[in-house]
């Protein structure tokens, strides 16, 4: 069966995110359908959910897949935890509200990206199950693939790239996840990266390994 005929078989459903909207608003049917999008970039579409502690490698890894990805020929895009809060979601601190708030744009995005068929890559600590299941149930099936970078504590104080640990530490940053605020452990992750055991190579190879013998990029 050909992609465009598995994507067909399936078509992408708009599903409407929680929250009050107005009846004003109302979903634009684009003249380009999902299913089309999908059949041109020649591979599935999907979120690759990088989530783990701060200095654990998401970043890192989350690049060199994104470059592997992309040296491939698949339609890709990157979106960085700082990066993000340049801009979009510039306005939010770190208390949990404003990290479900910045979780939740971030799904909706993503969710974007998906619609245009692209395989989209977030790299951020998103620290509570409830907020990265709520991205998972935007999209269908095999659309979210939930990438842990596992990297203890430890090491990730001793690479301290930012120098945060070290201020958390000094309390002199509040509500840093790992220290004084919680990170909650990914249960059934697709994918379970040890950075602290293997090379950035070998880690994004084993993400890239997955959406292989998942599927994902059977056109390329």
């Amino acid at each position: 069966m050909s992609l465009l005929s598995k994507i067909a078989a399936s078509p992408y459903q708009e599903i409407e995110s929680e929250g009050d909207k107005s009846s004003d608003v109302i979903w634009h049917q684009a003249s380009v359908s999902h299913v089309e999008r999908v059949a041109s970039n020649g591979h599935r579409p999907g979120v690759l959910w990088f989530t783990g502690l701060s200095g654990s490698g998401k970043s890192t890894v989350a690049n060199a897949v994104d470059k592997m990805l992309h040296d491939i020929g698949c339609k890709t895009y990157l979106l960085d935890g700082d990066n993000v809060r340049h801009g979009l979601n510039g306005d939010l601190g770190f208390s949990d509200e404003d990290r479900v708030e910045n979780i939740r744009r971030i799904g909706e995005v993503s969710k974007l990206f998906v619609d245009a068929g692209q395989l989209v890559s977030t790299a951020f600590i998103s620290p509570f199950l409830v907020d990265r299941e709520l991205v998972r149930n935007q999209l269908q099936e095999g659309e979210f693939v939930e990438v842990f970078i596992d990297t203890p504590i430890e090491i990730c104080e001793l690479r301290d790239p930012k120098g945060l640990y070290k201020k958390a530490r000094a309390g002199e940053i509040k509500n840093f996840t790992g220290i004084d605020s919680a990170y909650e452990i990914p249960v059934n992750p697709e994918v379970h990266v040890k950075t602290a055991e293997q090379s950035v190579e070998a880690c994004a190879k084993q993400v890239i390994d997955y959406l292989k013998g998942s599927g994902y990029l059977l056109e390329l």
